[in-house]
């Protein structure tokens, strides 16, 4: 009777030290449990700020549509490897109303171009115009983006164009050299995205001619201000003002560059972007448009046209 009693006593005993230990072993895989909860806590919070912080350091979107407000470049380009076909179309003015439907039947002028983007910042790109048989190579470096964070406030781009002009080697006179043909552009683009329906940019520039007609100026100084705002979805409205300003006056200032006001509706999807657009310039390129627009717009010197961009990505 004594060794059951005891048997007894020592199998309580084993079943509390069992006991005892699990218990333990318990309270250790909760405060484990508690311990990695808590790491998967703050390392998810961790997570989410870095991600929020990478996410607020990225470029705005879409400030514009696409590279082409209306006559004018903007901050965007395409993508790394990205291409692009541009199709520009300019009517003749209203000046003979009914008589050539506002210009659609007058003479126009048209230039076809590709573009390509070399990396994410840097753009190159080449067209072909009508009127003057130009032949251009142009080029667009993003020198930095707006961010959405606000800590760079606006987005800039350097953009430059060289011209050849490939008409008739008579054009150029008696002591013609093949520099005479080529043209240049410099513009510096600086735009802000104020919110989802307003960007608004300036973009001051440069032209030189190699050789101009003795009643024209080799060199010119360019002003533009344009924006867009955002109507629904992916219909806006663009507007541009472009200025002349010659670095010598003219002799006969009927021969002075004219001002160029204009306004676009763009409809874009994201591989297309078409533009209705009224203005003053019908030169396209812009050394021309800013060297040599005589349509006035005191006189009412509008035309219609549209631009077009395909996105080949």
């Amino acid at each position: 009777m004594a060794n059951i009693i005891f048997s007894s006593r020592e199998t309580i005993s084993h079943w509390n030290l069992f006991e005892s230990k699990k218990n333990n072993m318990n309270k250790t895989f909760y405060i484990k449990t508690v311990i990695v909860a808590l790491s998967l806590v703050i390392s998810s919070n961790v997570l989410s700020q870095e991600t929020a912080e990478e996410n607020e350091s990225k470029p705005v979107r879409d400030p514009f549509n696409t590279n082409q407000l209306i006559d004018l470049q903007t901050v965007v380009q395409p993508s790394k490897k990205a291409i692009e076909l541009i199709i520009h179309h300019r009517f003749g003015t209203f000046e003979n109303g009914l008589s050539d439907l506002f210009g659609i039947y007058a003479p126009s002028n048209i230039r076809l171009g590709v573009n390509y983007g070399l990396t994410n910042k840097l753009m190159v790109g080449l067209g072909t115009e009508k009127n003057n048989k130009l032949q251009d190579i142009h080029w667009k470096w993003n020198i930095m983006h707006q961010t959405r964070s606000g800590s760079i406030p606006f987005g800039v781009s350097y953009y430059g164009d060289i011209a050849l002009d490939a008409r008739n080697g008579d054009f150029f006179g008696e002591n013609y050299q093949f520099t005479n043909r080529f043209s240049y552009f410099h513009q510096l683009i600086i735009a802000r995205k104020f919110n989802p329906r307003i960007t608004l940019q300036v973009a001051p520039g440069y032209v030189h001619f190699n050789t101009v007609e003795s009643d024209r100026e080799h060199d010119i100084i360019a002003l533009s201000a344009g924006g867009r705002f955002k109507i629904i979805n992916n219909i806006s409205i663009l507007a541009e003002y472009d200025h002349s300003i010659p670095l010598k006056s003219f002799e006969d200032t009927s021969l002075e560059p004219k001002s160029n006001l204009a306004f676009a509706l763009e409809i874009g999807t994201s591989t297309h972007a078409f533009q209705i657009t009224l203005a003053q310039y019908n030169n396209i390129i812009n050394q021309r448009n800013f060297g040599y627009n005589l349509n006035d717009l005191s006189n009412g010197d509008w035309s219609l046209g549209f631009n077009i961009t395909v996105r080949l990505n």
